[in-house]
Parts: C-alpha cells; structure tokens; sequence
C-alpha cells in the first residue's frame, strides 16, 4: 500500500524559510519521479516542483523558481522541499506524490503571514 506522509510545514513570516519531508512506504522509492504539489483555499492543485527518479534533474513552477529547492535521498527513502524567501502567496497544503501512482498523503499546512 503506497502511503506518503508530509511533515515540516508551519506558520512563517514572509521572507522566510521551511524545509518539507516526505516519508514514503509502499513502493521502491528510487524506481519512480516525485513531485510536490499544492493547493491554496479556493484554488486548484498546482505542480510545484518535480525530481526524476535519480534526482538528476528537476523542474519548478515559475512562481518558485529560485526560492525552492526539491532534493530527495533514495537511500532514505525521503523527499524533501526548501522553501526560501517565502511569500504570502505561498501560503497552502504541501503535498508530495509519486508520479507512478494515484495516491496522495494529508499534507502539510504551511502559512506565509506577518
């Protein structure tokens, strides 16, 4: 059963930072591309930023180019997401998949707010 869980999100001033983990169990972490995703109140779910099976290569979003960072551990079975220079507009449920499966975890609430 493929299961993912995220954690590390919280409540951050703009400007500042977080760093997401994603924990997977299921499935052979290192045979399949991750992604993070997210969805805002009242928004659709959005790609954030994705990383291929050896994390030899990665995408973003042009809303997080440059302030977000996606890395993963194939040893550890653990994905991660920094998230630097955070903006209001970032504020939402972090969620990470695989891209080989339908499943999706709980998610992370983070929130950008002075």
């Amino acid at each position: 059963q493929v299961q993912l869980v995220e954690s590390g999100g919280g409540l951050v001033q703009p400007g500042g930072s977080l760093r997401l983990s994603c924990a997977i169990s299921g499935f052979t972490f290192s045979f399949y591309a991750m992604s993070w995703h997210r969805q805002a109140p009242g928004k659709e779910r959005e790609l954030v930023a994705r990383i291929t099976r050896a994390g030899d290569s990665t995408n973003y979003a042009d809303s997080v180019k440059g302030r977000f960072t996606i890395s993963r551990d194939n040893a550890k079975k653990a994905l991660h997401l920094q998230m630097n220079n955070l903006k209001p507009e970032d504020t939402a449920v972090y969620y990470c998949k695989c891209e080989f499966f339908s499943s999706w975890g709980r998610g992370t609430q983070v929130t950008v707010s002075s």
